[in-house]
């Protein structure tokens, strides 16, 4: 680990030195304040999620930066938000980066993304109870089906598209979609593999409907300032280290993420 440090300082110096003199990255802020903030919204269990025992943040997306914030050797700090204003807290300097997000057009409009990390695919859930219900994701798009997604995500809008005939309803955070079909408000609700899997295990009443394939297949990413190429630059050379030395493989397989 120290190899990587040291290996990480020289990366840093070389990409700051390069810069103009006026030009200031995060990274030289992060590496003078001795603090790395990461915003994360700590509702996307296994990535990022509060234990209910300690109240503490855990995940594969806080292992992840807290290893970033040791590699960088400065302190990592973790600030709350919520999906909906997820992308105007990087804009509006709230923190530094966010935990994985997916990569889409709309916040790449606004927002920078680092080299990809995980990757997510879309599946519906259902009560167990229902399953026999539906067949695949047609039999999902009929006006008397009930679709629940959480405002603000890229489920939302994935909702749209997927199914035109459906019914859809969107709750706010830190209301969830899957509560929504836990209520018996909604018959569906969709979510990556990722959160899937944890929800399954976590609520023995929810399944995921039997689909061909994941739909929405996606990048996740840390988002971060549009115009930090130096930021950007800095730790997508971090990603691929970690890649490379087997640490990020590791990881998926501690919290069972397939890939």
């Amino acid at each position: 680990m120290r190899l990587i440090a040291t290996a990480l300082s020289v990366v840093a110096a070389l990409i700051l030195a390069a810069l103009p003199a006026a030009a200031q990255s995060r990274l030289q802020k992060i590496l003078e304040s001795g603090k790395l903030r990461v915003g994360t919204t700590g509702d996307f269990n296994p990535m990022s999620f509060k234990d209910p025992a300690s109240g503490e943040y855990r995940g594969f997306d806080i292992d992840v930066v807290t290893q970033l914030a040791k590699d960088m050797e400065v302190e990592l700090v973790l600030v709350p938000t919520d999906w909906k204003t997820l992308v105007n807290g990087v804009v509006a300097d709230k923190y530094d980066m966010t935990t994985s997000a997916s990569v889409s057009v709309a916040r790449a409009k606004v927002a920078g993304f680092t080299d990809a990390y995980v990757e997510f695919g879309t599946v519906p859930l259902v009560l167990a109870a229902n399953l026999d219900t539906f067949t695949g994701w047609a039999s999902i798009d009929k006006p008397e089906v009930t679709v629940a997604t959480t405002l603000g995500t890229v489920f939302e809008a994935q909702a749209k598209a997927f199914f035109p005939n459906a019914k859809l309803v969107s709750v706010e955070a830190p209301a969830r979609d899957f509560q929504e079909v836990l209520a018996g408000r909604a018959l569906v609700s969709i979510t990556s593999n990722v959160e899937a899997a944890a929800l399954t295990a976590t609520y023995p009443e929810l399944a995921i409907v039997p689909v061909d394939k994941q739909r929405a297949k996606r990048p996740g990413a840390f988002l971060v300032a549009q115009d930090d190429f130096a930021w950007i630059n800095f730790l997508n050379q971090w990603i691929a280290l970690k890649k490379a030395d087997g640490w990020l493989d590791e990881l998926h397989q501690t919290w069972k993420i397939a890939r």
